[in-house]
């Protein structure tokens, strides 16, 4: 301290300089900073989800815990979408042993306003002969492997203080309570479902994992998001087989591989579904009146004209965000006049979706029926 008084001018414009670096580099490093951002409105955001971790160590195989394996894997597929994907921001619930809430992993995502939840787990069951891989949506469970499954997952809050009260008094150990729980609305079920089935064909196709297919199942972790969610079961480590393939470096990087083509493929989908041409009609920019609209498709480049499958559905409204034009069909003031608008839409439009907006821009669905029910 004695040094720097006596040779003030000399360093003070290295200590101001000095102090600019370091404030920056604690923003940056911030472990708010991953998630705190306002990415730009044309970029992809993915949440990347490692299940369990810390004092929660999941499934156990021989010579494996599940927290190790799906932060390995996940550390890789958001290595692989930052490398290869340049409009697309990676975000992780964890990047390292560490054990974090349920509730806050959806949180990160809902924060983040991110497009995409995937949430990467690995499976274990008593029988060891069980292998395969599955990936699983936020719905209601058709059969009781698929309530054993989301039971496993669900059964994690009770490590987490005053869980009854966070989660609406959801008793994990209750098939009863988990019925309740699991007939919750998913209003993003389709597009959910859609890519599910991305990552289980590049499983099957591309790795030769054994398919267990896609399935819906009332799990937490999708419930709190406000996105597209999936959970990928990447493979059973109480089979000796799975779980060497699964601890292996190799066997890591496929899974991770398959990952990012099923995102980058369903991102694909998306973005270029919309070739087409139309005549749209602008929402008033200054509406403060939340709507909720039928999302039909986007497209890169604005259109002037407009074939008959997309008059038929009713007047158009265009919604420029970032570099994307999205057309979207109806004006309702409640979700459930929207859902029932899809519904009429769906056979010439199976992915049409809703959405809310207000001043011209789409905000959360989840935030938008939560506002219109309160009034």
């Amino acid at each position: 301290m004695n040094c720097r008084i006596k040779n003030i001018k000399h360093y003070t414009i290295f200590d101001s300089a000095f102090i600019v670096v370091l404030v920056t580099m604690a923003l940056l490093f911030s472990p708010y900073n991953s998630y705190a951002d306002k990415p730009p409105e044309n970029e992809w955001v993915v949440v990347i989800d490692a299940g369990h971790g810390g004092k929660d160590p999941g499934a156990e195989g021989k010579r494996s815990k599940e927290k190790d394996i799906t932060l390995a894997i996940a550390l890789k597929t958001g290595k692989y979408i930052e490398e290869l994907l340049d409009d697309v921001k990676v975000i992780y619930t964890r990047k390292e042993d560490k054990f974090i809430e349920l509730y806050k992993r959806a949180e990160i995502a809902n924060k983040a306003k991110a497009d995409l939840f995937i949430s990467i787990h690995c499976n274990g069951f008593r029988d060891t002969r069980i292998r395969g891989s599955e990936t699983f949506v936020m719905g209601i469970h058709k059969n009781q492997g698929n309530l054993e499954v989301a039971m496993k997952e669900n059964s994690v809050i009770t490590l987490e203080e005053d869980y009854t009260t966070r989660y609406q008094g959801y008793d994990p150990s209750s098939s009863e309570s988990f019925i309740i729980f699991s007939l919750m609305q998913n209003i993003y079920l389709e597009q959910s479902l859609n890519f599910a089935n991305y990552i289980q064909d590049q499983f099957r196709n591309r790795i030769g994992l054994t398919d267990r297919g896609v399935k819906q199942a009332g799990i937490i972790v999708l419930w709190q998001t406000t996105m597209p969610s999936v959970l990928v079961e990447t493979g059973f480590i109480t089979n000796s087989q799975q779980e060497r393939f699964l601890l292996s470096d190799q066997g890591q990087d496929y899974v991770a591989s398959a990952i990012f083509r099923a995102f980058r493929d369903y991102k694909s989908a998306i973005d270029q579904k919309s070739d087409f041409s139309t005549v749209a009609r602008d929402v008033n920019s200054n509406d403060n009146q939340i709507w909720f609209m039928v999302q039909l498709a986007t497209s890169s480049a604005k259109k002037e004209q407009l074939p008959d499958q997309y008059l038929s559905t009713g007047e158009i409204t265009e919604i420029i965000s970032g570099k994307y034009f999205k057309y979207a069909t109806g004006k309702f003031r409640s979700y459930a006049e929207a859902a029932q608008k899809r519904k009429e839409v769906q056979p010439e439009f199976p992915d049409a979706f809703v959405i809310a907006v207000r001043n011209l821009k789409i905000i959360p669905l989840q935030e938008a029926i939560e506002k219109t029910e309160n009034k």
